[in-house]
């Protein structure tokens, strides 16, 4: 069956992998079969008789390195499942941090995909090589193995592919879709300890939430993120003018003087 996006996940640990995936939302999916997200046993491809898929690294050092042979071994079956070469990416912590361009890139560019998690002191760099198309990481810390990245970008990746979620507002107003942090978000109760949602979302006036929740997202990166602020095009005239409503309200609030907004 062709699906819109099928992902291969090549791991020790493919239970709690499968598992993970298969609730909630990308669950859901898999059962309509708009994605597939498939866990393979790397020790299933050793010939050891052990189903040893590590062994000291060359030149010695602490730990175990994953090998070659049963990586390859798995990676060359599942290519030949898909009939060609399919886009390979190894979670490692040397890669290139995933930002959510990197979603919408692998979501546009390809529509199937292997992930490799690695264990131990990593794998063998021959397989990289011969092998993996990218490495990619979730950040400047290390895990104890890949599945966790693996779930991430999966999760990241298939939620962009029509049908997963409800409508693409769902994802395109989030953070990091355009440059931005989400704006703050507020449910019932309207009030909780005291603190009452925001007024303006409570009045109907559709425009003018959209306004706030903008003021909001910016404010928030600003604060939050100023590495992503500085990268923002904010040169629109409706920008513009939130920029001066934001400099005038932070003057006042310097200078202790009410001010009126609309």
């Amino acid at each position: 069956m062709d699906f819109l996006y099928h992902i291969h996940i090549m791991t020790l640990f493919p239970d709690v992998v499968g598992d993970m995936l298969c609730e909630s939302i990308l669950g859901r999916a898999q059962e309509r079969d708009i994605i597939r997200i498939d866990c393979h046993q790397i020790r299933d491809y050793t010939l050891n008789k052990q189903k040893q898929v590590d062994d000291y690294p060359y030149g010695g050092g602490h730990g175990a390195v994953m090998q070659a042979d049963p990586l390859y071994q798995c990676w060359q079956h599942l290519c030949d499942l898909e009939g060609e070469r399919v886009h390979t990416i190894y979670l490692s912590p040397a890669g290139t941090v995933f930002r959510q361009a990197d979603a919408k890139r692998l979501h546009q560019d390809y529509n199937k995909l292997i992930l490799v998690c690695g264990h131990y002191e990593g794998i063998d760099q021959r397989f990289i090589d011969e092998c993996v198309d990218e490495e990619i990481s979730l950040g400047d810390f290390v895990l104890t193995g890949g599945e966790i990245p693996a779930m991430a970008v999966a999760d990241a990746v298939c939620r962009l592919v029509p049908g997963v979620l409800s409508d693409p507002e769902c994802f395109t107003d989030e953070s990091h879709w355009d440059g931005l942090l989400e704006y703050p978000q507020y449910s019932r109760p309207e009030v909780w300890h005291d603190r009452r949602v925001p007024p303006i979302l409570l009045s109907g006036h559709h425009a003018n939430i959209a306004k706030w929740r903008r003021k909001q997202a910016i404010l928030r990166t600003r604060d939050r993120r100023p590495d992503m602020y500085e990268r923002l095009d904010l040169s629109s005239k409706a920008d513009r003018k939130l920029l001066k409503e934001i400099a005038d309200e932070e003057a006042a609030q310097e200078d202790n003087v009410p001010l009126t907004t609309e």
